[in-house]
């Protein structure tokens, strides 16, 4: 939990109430379609509720996901935020790489860095990995065409790996549907990947981004803006790109669905996604 000083009560005191809630999306706010590595499309009328009372409470909702910047704005709509007329969102988008508000799509703040060692490294062990880099506002390039519903519903265009990482990226996407997220834990830590950083999720997938980008980071600068601090956030998030985010944050809140690792470090864990867990522990505080 976060040893931030803060003049506000703390989690877990009478008058707390958190300013800034961040929400994962896959896994935390959708669930899972049964038997792939993709998410349902549809929000459940608990979820959508829950999160619709904090903001018209006046928290800061903020989207943080490991999407790209384009495939979350749908999920704001989906939940009805923001209020005509309102401020724009703060998203904290491609694992806190990208920071936007939206509407309409503003991207203020990039991270980037040089992906090509790192992704020769991977290739040169694992030849027939997919490869994706985004193409912010657009969708992805690709070497091969990833699982359906993977990557969104973006543009996605086929491209030569040199190309895709010739020039500084946000992030890159390393994916074997054939392998498993253990096979991938322990090929990072084979290869080492210095000079940047790496997530595995719930199927073999990896994500590369740059040293101390994480979704913490996005947070960090969004609270930055809005004069906040980390004590002033509530976050909840299921997935090995979240431990930094509930690390992080005031109240750091795992996902029933989670992996141990990740509920480890949180400071309470709630429901499951399929129960609605979202739901609930916003209804704690709104």
């Amino acid at each position: 939990m976060s040893t931030t000083e803060s003049t506000t009560a703390r989690p877990g005191e009478a008058a707390w109430r958190p300013k800034v809630v961040a929400l994962d999306i896959d896994g935390t706010l959708l669930r899972w379609v049964d038997g792939t590595g993709t998410p349902s499309e549809a929000l459940s009328d608990k979820v959508r509720d829950a999160v619709r009372r904090a903001y018209d409470a006046g928290a800061n909702v903020v989207l943080s996901s490991g999407r790209s910047a384009h495939s979350m704005t749908g999920i704001a709509d989906l939940i009805g935020i923001p209020a005509e007329g309102a401020d724009r969102l703060w998203i904290v988008a491609s694992n806190g790489a990208v920071v936007l508000r939206y509407p309409p799509v503003d991207v203020v703040h990039e991270e980037t860095f040089d992906a090509r060692e790192a992704v020769e490294k991977i290739l040169a062990q694992r030849p027939n990995v997919l490869v994706a880099v985004e193409n912010r506002g657009i969708g992805y390039r690709f070497n091969r065409p990833f699982p359906p519903g993977e990557l969104g519903n973006g543009e996605n265009l086929v491209a030569p790996v040199e190309e895709m990482v010739a020039a500084p990226v946000s992030r890159v996407i390393i994916r074997d549907p054939d392998a498993t997220p253990e096979d991938f834990i322990a090929l990072g830590r084979e290869l080492g990947l210095h000079g940047i950083d790496y997530v595995v999720g719930y199927t073999a997938w990896l994500d590369l981004t740059p040293v101390g980008v994480s979704k913490a980071s996005g947070l960090s600068y969004v609270c930055d803006q809005l004069d906040l601090e980390p004590a002033d956030v509530l976050a909840i998030g299921d997935g090995r790109n979240d431990v930094e985010m509930l690390e992080w944050a005031g109240r750091g809140v795992a996902m029933g669905n989670a992996p141990d690792e990740v509920q480890e470090v949180a400071d309470a864990v709630t429901a499951h996604v399929a129960d609605d867990g979202a739901a609930l522990e916003l209804s704690r505080w709104f």
